[in-house]
């Protein structure tokens, strides 16, 4: 009997034991990523105290030259970065559920290959002549429209195409046919325009305004309520489309929102801050690894906590690390994502 007892215990104590592990890390990483945000307000190029910081911050303090530093620069990247890291890390969640494979990232469907491809055409040609005011706004407004042309043509390709290997191809020769146009702007520019071209397609979150902020906050927010709604429905499609269907999930129209709920996170991250390797791609593992489960419905929310921590050390380390030379983010991810994908690949090199 005392045997049966301990058999019988044994899953409920398991389990009780790992959600006090998922909480804890849930705990210790929304405090770690406070504190890579407030390291990213309080550490720049000009020296702000504490104190002056946390003046300027209660008094909402624009007209000083240090309060226009902090309100205006580093507090609006600093949140920028943490949503993208978010956002780019569901997506590639989504993406590696949907096609069932370890290595998906979420610019596979070529989002980050159309958004480079017309903000190419913009930056390298001179399609801005004669449109002077809308001039700052050109090259988000510009990927914004590859970034979203490229997943809408994905998405018709997919109503069409039920397997996913072959949506994959198709999104890999998107992307091969977009970089080659680019390539052969690239080739026939000015010199000057190539340099401000290759610096955006480095990507980074300098620069965001409130307005783009607000932007992120509803519609990032948006989807990713939506996402978390179908985190069950993301479980039974982990053990096949067959099983799904049986348990009552309409395969079509769930895949089609997987789909368009990825491509919008990814494609508005690129259109504001460029492409950003890796993130969407290793951070899902991580968060895998950390919480120690598939179950979609701890994966999401968790993806979004480790991504955005790891987008802020990221965008921290790219600042400050050759100050005042600030170095492009997808050279610093990619020193993170590398040797996660590589060890994925030798760990799994039976399955591949």
């Amino acid at each position: 009997m005392a045997t049966t007892l301990v058999e019988t215990a044994t899953p409920v104590q398991y389990q009780e034991g790992m959600m006090k592990r998922q909480r804890t890390v849930f705990l210790v990483a929304g405090a770690v990523l406070l504190v890579f945000m407030a390291i990213n307000v309080l550490v720049g190029s000009i020296d702000i105290g504490f104190k002056e910081i946390m003046d300027i911050l209660i008094t909402h303090d624009t007209a000083s030259t240090k309060g226009f530093i902090v309100w205006k620069i580093r507090l609006p990247r600093a949140i920028a970065a943490a949503l993208g890291g978010g956002c780019l890390s569901v997506a590639g969640l989504l993406l590696q559920v949907y096609f069932r494979n370890p290595i998906v990232g979420p610019f596979i469907l070529g989002i980050s290959s159309g958004a480079t491809l017309m903000v190419s055409i913009v930056m390298l040609t001179s399609v801005t002549i004669g449109m002077t005011l809308v001039n700052p706004f050109m090259c988000t407004l510009a990927a914004f429209v590859g970034a979203y042309g490229t997943m809408l043509i994905v998405l018709l390709i997919a109503n069409r195409v039920k397997n996913g290997v072959t949506l994959l191809i198709v999104g890999l020769m998107m992307g091969y046919l977009c970089h080659s146009v680019t390539s052969v702007l690239v080739a026939f520019a000015e010199k000057e325009k190539i340099k401000g071209f290759v610096l955006w397609q480095l990507g980074s979150f300098s620069g965001f305004k409130w307005s783009e902020i607000e932007i992120l906050c509803i519609v990032g927010g948006l989807v990713l309520v939506l996402v978390y709604f179908l985190a069950k429905p993301l479980n039974a499609f982990l053990l096949g489309e067959d099983y799904a269907a049986s348990m009552g999930v309409n395969i079509r129209l769930f895949r089609m929102l997987i789909l368009v709920s990825a491509c919008a996170l990814a494609g508005m991250i690129t259109s504001m801050a460029g492409p950003v390797a890796f993130v969407g791609l290793a951070v899902p593992h991580m968060v895998r690894l950390l919480f120690a489960t598939s179950d979609n419905r701890v994966l999401i929310p968790g993806s979004v906590l480790v991504g955005a921590m790891v987008i802020s050390l990221c965008d921290f380390i790219a600042r400050m690390v050759f100050n005042p030379v600030e170095l492009p983010i997808s050279a610093i991810t990619a020193f993170f994502g590398a040797p996660i994908v590589i060890s994925l690949l030798l760990k799994r090199r039976t399955k591949i």
